[in-house]
């Protein structure tokens, strides 16, 4: 993978070099920055996350292994009170519920996990350790016959530092 890392000092700098950017075409980029901004979230756009997809699966998996699980010991082996039915949907609510709660967390961190890729084997590309102490580092990936538009694009918004890398 081939890009251009900059280093900006400014947040304004940097959020204006990632809207010339995405102007001219280029969709990849990663943002660095030491504390998390609403600038970037703004000017990135970036996708709705899938974790809460994980979250609804776990919960309906989670309540419906509550009602089956109930009902299953219920019929296996049965109480006969006064007539009533023997698996009512009332008691085991509350069941259901329970292991709705305890499925869909569970599911939501693995989610996290799983589409956060941790642990991440190998070091993230164009990661410096100063944008952890206040700078703020742009990531973009572009081919090599792309790679000098972007440099210009982010020397001309005021960055401290461009570079190649692989």
């Amino acid at each position: 993978m081939q890009g251009v890392l900059a280093a900006f000092r400014e947040i304004d700098s940097a959020v204006e070099a990632i809207q010339d950017l995405k102007k001219k075409g280029f969709n990849d980029i990663t943002v660095f920055t030491p504390t998390p901004r609403h600038e970037f979230d703004e000017v990135l756009q970036p996708p709705k996350s899938g974790v809460r997809k994980f979250t609804l699966i776990g919960g309906l998996l989670g309540v419906t292994f509550g009602y089956w699980v109930a009902i299953w010991i219920s019929d296996y082996w049965p109480l006969v009170v006064g007539g009533k039915p023997v698996a009512s949907w009332v008691p085991y609510t509350i069941i259901g519920f329970e292991l709705m709660v305890l499925y869909g967390s569970l599911s939501t961190v693995f989610g996290m996990f799983a589409l956060s890729r941790i642990p991440r084997l190998t070091m993230t590309v164009g990661y410096d350790p100063r944008f952890s102490h206040g700078d703020f580092g742009i990531w973009v990936v572009a081919g090599a016959d792309r790679v000098k538009q972007a440099a210009d694009i982010l020397t001309q918004h005021g960055a401290l530092e461009v570079r190649n890398e692989r």
